[in-house]
């Protein structure tokens, strides 16, 4: 491939990857179904998307050095993609290209993909047959200037099972005009992988569920530290770490890899010289499929979304006869199990440590909840979370009563891409030290931790008082008929807002008996006044609550399909 992996001070992605394989070549890192790639196999395969792309002239044309934080000057390639071993060798060839790869949700309108297209200033984009209408009609929407130069259209051909060869299958022409086949073009072309420094950049697009998607950039360097928790600083110290291992780590993300979560969950495995693990389902959550790869690849470490992912998975685990005797960990990870599913996990899966972490786009990990049979731990924030004002100009003094914002310093993202005024606006510099603020509200405990209150979006300012939704909404999945419920607010006439729910359920049950089971631990102004019934409640793939959806039920009254 040329040249010699970067082994200064902070990591590069693609460099760490790149010395793994040629220190470990036959390791597998990635496994879906029957088919299974060794680190060689994947370096090859994303060395020769990365030659694509550098072919086309993509890669970095300015230097961090020379940038504002809210700046790009490295090509941005778009991955549109369902999980498989196209998004992480798209993901790590862009990287060694030189690229800087940007997850673009796959359930985005045409209009919303043209948005993200526009906004990243996409020069490529790799993506799944099954969205091409969608790519297509984003492509019609979008002038000349600002359509991605190079389009690869993933479907049909695949790898050998169990070599990592390529493999060309029966792909067909593209459906969209101008794209090429992905397993054609990398079959033609020639590895490259470049040299970057720790300063190249990692994207993640934020979810949108509160506004429109926005690029998060971070340094890989203060990524991997900030995001992973990973320590070293070197390559070599990487490498060490590695071989000095005695655990065998295999990692299951359940979520998709448009959330940050999943793709934090991959890189930590690979870091630590583990193996990835896809379950045969991944358009959608199938906890049949995730506890069948578990018992068949034996996994270490399973990742999920909450209670979203947890009561399923309880279901499948209650219904079925999985071997799951090779579990030691259980995460979750974007929104937080409730007290009651999470103890109903420990006691399905007895051994298993839980770990609820609290984390963002923007802070990278922020507090970490811990229970197992070892003990338990509430959420401790890490050494460098803090409270900051109101006004995000000042620290909240430890054990303050005040209500100010979660914020963490040190290493976290450089800005929002192309949004001068968000990136000052959430990454204020207080004492001449830039925080991060990801949008929750926060305060001092009396025993020193961090009272994480909710999303500043989700709040609900009712007759004054204020009520954080995700309160109420663990409070109601207590109730035992309530599967899931979101929580928001409507205008009233006297008190400006009123709380409302939505919830599914899995017996009968009416406003008044929810009323007095929210009683016991909610103040009188939190409890709901109005209640929907939904056959479900609206989560992204990732389990992340779709709030607009919610207001319109309780606002515009539109069908709840209860």
């Amino acid at each position: 491939m040329g040249g010699t992996a970067h082994d200064g001070p902070g990591l590069n992605l693609a460099g760490a990857f790149r010395a793994l394989a040629e220190s470990m070549p036959d390791h597998p890192c990635l496994v879906v179904g029957e088919m299974v790639l060794t680190n060689a196999a994947m370096a090859d395969r994303a060395g020769r998307l990365a030659g694509i792309l550098h072919g086309a002239g993509l890669g970095c044309s300015v230097e961090r050095d020379r940038l504002a934080g809210w700046e790009c000057g490295q090509s941005v390639v778009g991955l549109m993609l369902y999980n498989g071993h196209e998004y992480l060798e798209s993901m790590l060839g862009a990287y060694a290209a030189r690229c800087a790869p940007a997850n673009f949700n796959w359930r985005s309108t045409p209009d919303e993909l043209a948005y993200l297209i526009t906004d990243a200033k996409a020069e490529s984009l790799v993506y799944d047959r099954a969205l091409a209408d969608v790519v297509g009609a984003a492509m019609d929407l979008l002038d000349d200037s600002r359509r991605p130069a190079v389009l690869l259209e993933v479907g049909g051909g695949r790898v050998v099972p169990g070599s990592g060869a390529l493999a060309i299958g029966s792909e067909g022409e593209p459906a969209v005009a101008r794209a090429r086949a992905y397993e054609a073009a990398l079959a033609e072309a020639t590895p490259v992988w470049l040299d970057g420094p720790p300063d190249d950049l990692y994207i993640l697009y934020t979810g949108g569920t509160t506004g429109r998607p926005k690029g998060t950039l971070w340094r890989q360097a203060d990524f991997v530290v900030g995001a992973l928790g990973v320590r070293h600083s070197t390559i070599a110290a990487v490498l060490a770490a590695v071989a000095g291992s005695t655990s065998r780590l295999v990692s299951l993300p359940a979520p998709p890899l448009i959330h940050g979560a999943a793709q934090w969950n991959v890189w930590s495995a690979w870091l630590g010289g583990g193996t990835v693990v896809f379950p045969g389902e991944v358009r959608h959550f199938d906890p049949v499929a995730v506890l069948a790869a578990v018992e068949r690849e034996r996994v270490t470490s399973l990742q999920i979304v909450g209670d979203a992912f947890g009561r399923p998975l309880l279901a499948a685990i209650a219904a079925g006869d999985f071997d799951l005797g090779s579990l030691r960990f259980l995460t979750s990870g974007g929104t937080g199990l409730s007290t009651e599913v999470r103890d109903a996990l420990q006691a399905a899966l007895p051994g298993v440590t839980v770990l609820d972490i609290m984390g963002s786009s923007e802070a990278g990990r922020l507090a970490v909840a811990t229970f197992g049979a070892k003990g338990s731990s509430g959420f401790v924030p890490s050494g460098k979370t803090t409270v900051v004002t109101e006004s995000r100009d000042a620290l909240v003094p430890p054990r303050s009563a005040e209500i100010g914002w979660l914020a963490t310093t040190g290493a976290i993202p450089l800005g929002y891409l192309g949004d001068r005024a968000k990136t000052e606006s959430t990454f204020p510099v207080i004492d001449g030290r830039r925080y991060s603020v990801p949008g929750d509200r926060a305060r001092w405990a009396a025993d020193g931790s961090v009272d994480i209150l909710g999303r500043d979006a989700s709040v609900i300012n009712t007759g004054g008082e204020k009520v954080f939704a995700e309160e109420v909404e663990v409070a109601l999945t207590s109730h035992p008929a309530v599967d899931d419920a979101l929580v928001v607010g409507r205008p009233h006439a006297v008190l400006g807002n009123e709380v409302c729910a939505v919830i599914a359920i899995n017996s009968p049950v009416d406003l008044e008996q929810l009323r007095a089971h929210l009683a016991s631990t909610l103040a009188r102004y939190k409890l709901p006044r109005h209640l929907a019934i939904a056959a479900r409640i609206e989560r992204s793939p990732a389990g992340k609550p779709d709030y607009a959806w919610a207001r319109r039920i309780v606002i515009v009254g539109e069908q709840a399909d209860g």
